[in-house]
C-alpha cells in the first residue's frame, strides 16, 4: 500500500519521535510512506525546537505569525498535489496541526481517504498558553479538518471527547494511544547498571524539566532520606536544572542526583534501566505521555497524576500510583511510599509491563489498526452504488 505522511511539524522531539516511529513501524510491513513535510527537522539534532522557523515566529507579532501560518497551507496545498500526481498514493494519513485545511483539501480534490491523527485540541491548547489572534479562524481550521476526515484518531478518550464536542459521530473516532518498539524499550535488562547507580534505589525524571514540576522539592524530600542509596536521576534538559545542582550542593546531595542533560534518543533505554521508580509530575489533561508509556515498558514503579487521561493507562495501586493532580504534598507521600516498600515496588514494577500487551501500546500494531483503517475505506469507496429506482 501507498501512504501519503503530511504533517507540519518542524521540531525534532516527542511529535517527531510519533511521527519517525510510526512511518519506521508502516515501512517495516513493506508499505510506502511518501512524506510531505517541513525538511527543518530532517536536518536538526534531536532537541531542536524547529530552528528558524520557530526564532522567526517568537518574533513576529501573533497577528503576522498566523496569518503566515494560515498562508502555509497553499504553498502545502500545492506540494500535496505535486506529490499526489507524481506518487499515486491510496491514501493520507495526516497529523492534524491547525490552520492546516490542505490536507482535506487535497483529499477531497483527488478523492483520497484520509485518515487524521490528533493529538491535541490545539485551538483549546493554544487559547490556554497565549492565545490566538484569529479566533474564529483557528476554530473553523480545527473543526473543519475534524468534521472532513474520514477517520480520525485521538490519542486518549479525553481527547475524542473534544472531537465529538465538533459534531463528529462515534463511527469515524479510534482512539490508539501512543506507543513503544518492543525491541528498543523492554523490561529486559542488557546493560549493568552505571556506576554510580550500583546497589542504589533510583528515583527518576525523564523530559524537560520546567518550573512546574517542582523537582525542587522532590530533591528535599530525598534529602530526608538519610541511606546513601536512595539518588535521584534526571534525563533531560531545562531551565531549572543550574538551580537543582546549586540546591543540591547547599544540601550536600551532590552525591545523590545525576542530571544527564539532553540525551541522545538512542540512548534512552539505556538511562531508563538506571531507574528504579519513576515520575510523571504534570501532564496536559488531553495527551498520551510518550515517557509513560516507555516507563511502563521498562517496568517501572510510576507515579501519574490521578487524571481521567491518565486513567486511561494506570489503574492506582494494580501498574502504578496515582496522586491528586497538582498536589505536590500527595506526590512526594506516593513516591515516600514506594521508597520505604519494596513488596508494593516491585509488584507495580511487574503490572507495569503487563500494561504494554494488555492496553496494546506498540507502535507495530497501531500501524496495523492504521492499514485496517485505510482499508475500510478504500473498500466503501469501491463498492458500486445501489440502484436508483425509477418511477
Amino acid at each position: 500500500m501507498k501512504i501519503l505522511y503530511h504533517h507540519r511539524i518542524a521540531s525534532k522531539d516527542g511529535q517527531y519521535v510519533h511521527i519517525d516511529a510510526i512511518v519506521s513501524a508502516l515501512r517495516d510491513q513493506g508499505h510506502t510512506v511518501i512524506m510531505v513535510a517541513p525538511n527543518v527537522a530532517e536536518k536538526a539534532s534531536f532537541g531542536s525546537d524547529g530552528g528558524w522557523v520557530s526564532r522567526l515566529r517568537q518574533k513576529l507579532p501573533k497577528v503576522i505569525s498566523e496569518l503566515l501560518e494560515f498562508g502555509y497551507c497553499f504553498y502545502d496545498l500545492i506540494k500535496l498535489c505535486q506529490a499526489i500526481k507524481k506518487h499515486q498514493p491510496d491514501a493520507i494519513y495526516e497529523r492534524y496541526n491547525l490552520y492546516l485545511p490542505s490536507g482535506i483539501w487535497a483529499k477531497q480534490l483527488f478523492n483520497l481517504p484520509l485518515i487524521l491523527e490528533v493529538n491535541s485540541p490545539l485551538y483549546q491548547e493554544r487559547m490556554n498558553y497565549g492565545g490566538v489572534a484569529f479566533g474564529m479562524l483557528a476554530k473553523w481550521s480545527e473543526y473543519y479538518a475534524w468534521r472532513n476526515a474520514d477517520h480520525l484518531l485521538p490519542v486518549t478518550e479525553v481527547l475524542a471527547g473534544y472531537i465529538r464536542t465538533a459534531g463528529v459521530t462515534n463511527d469515524k473516532i479510534t482512539v490508539i494511544h501512543n506507543g513503544i518498539d518492543k525491541r528498543v524499550f523492554s523490561s529486559i535488562r542488557n546493560n549493568e547498571r552505571h556506576d554510580r547507580f550500583k546497589n542504589k534505589l533510583v528515583v527518576g525524571f525523564v523530559g524537560f524539566c520546567r518550573e512546574w514540576h517542582q523537582l525542587d522539592q522532590v530533591l528535599t524530600m530525598l534529602a530526608r532520606h538519610q541511606a546513601d542509596n536512595v539518588m535521584f536521576l534526571i534525563v533531560g534538559d531545562g531551565p531549572v536544572l543550574e538551580a537543582l545542582k546549586d540546591q543540591a550542593k547547599a544540601m550536600r546531595m551532590i552525591d545523590r542526583i545525576h542530571i544527564t542533560g539532553l540525551v541522545n534518543r538512542k540512548d534512552m533505554p539505556y538511562w531508563l534501566e538506571q531507574i528504579d521508580i519513576a515520575i510523571q509530575p504534570a501532564v496536559t489533561p488531553w495527551c498520551s505521555p510518550l515517557k509513560l508509556i516507555e516507563y511502563l515498558a521498562t517496568g517501572k514503579a510510576v507515579v501519574a497524576p490521578n487524571t481521567a487521561n491518565i486513567r486511561e493507562l494506570i489503574t492506582d495501586e494494580v501498574n502504578g500510583l496515582l496522586f491528586e493532580s497538582n498536589n505536590m504534598q500527595h506526590l512526594l507521600a506516593k513516591i515516600e511510599q514506594l521508597i520505604n516498600d519494596a513488596t508494593l515496588r516491585e509488584q507495580l514494577q511487574k503490572e507495569a509491563v503487563k500494561t504494554i500487551e494488555i492496553k496494546e501500546l506498540e507502535w507495530q500494531k497501531n500501524a496495523n489498526k492504521i492499514v485496517d483503517l485505510i482499508n475500510i475505506q478504500l473498500s466503501s469507496t469501491s463498492l458500486p452504488s445501489p440502484p436508483v429506482e425509477v418511477k
